[in-house]
């Protein structure tokens, strides 16, 4: 991918995070007849916060912070105001966001095997994932 479109697409990620943090990740409900209320990631942590301190601060982190420091870091690498040694450091950020998905997923794959209730996937879960992997996969110039 040619670097002035790594780096535009990069910027865009500032954007694309915030988005898919209110954006519906799932629709969830106990089940079909009483309808599916949306679950985003900010509404999810938002009842993490008020269930489990612990699990709230690691998916807080693996969520939000993680790839916006990343996606910043990156940012200022790309425009010389970083340092090039914090690559690294950039690269295990973006790994970090990928505990996310993993997170949902498999949020989605034991409420389905109970059967009592009814999960069905919302756009912005695709849109999360894919703020996540584009940042995977952007690299700065060597």
């Amino acid at each position: 991918m040619p670097y002035p479109v790594s780096r535009l697409l990069n910027l865009c990620l500032l954007i694309a995070f915030p988005v898919s943090w209110f954006a519906p990740l799932l629709r969830a409900g106990l089940l079909p007849v009483f309808g599916l209320s949306e679950l985003s990631v900010l509404s999810g942590l938002q009842s993490l916060w008020q269930s489990d301190v612990g699990l709230a601060l690691l998916v807080t982190f693996c969520a939000v912070f993680a790839p916006m420091m990343k996606v910043t870091g990156r940012a200022l690498r790309d425009f010389g105001l970083l340092d090039p040694r914090v690559e690294p450091a950039l690269v295990v950020l973006g790994k970090l966001a990928m505990a996310d998905i993993f997170l949902i997923a498999l949020y989605v794959v034991i409420v389905k095997g109970v059967g009592m209730a009814t999960v069905e996937t919302a756009w912005g879960l695709y849109l999360f994932s894919a703020c996540v992997l584009t940042s995977l996969f952007l690299r700065s110039p060597k």
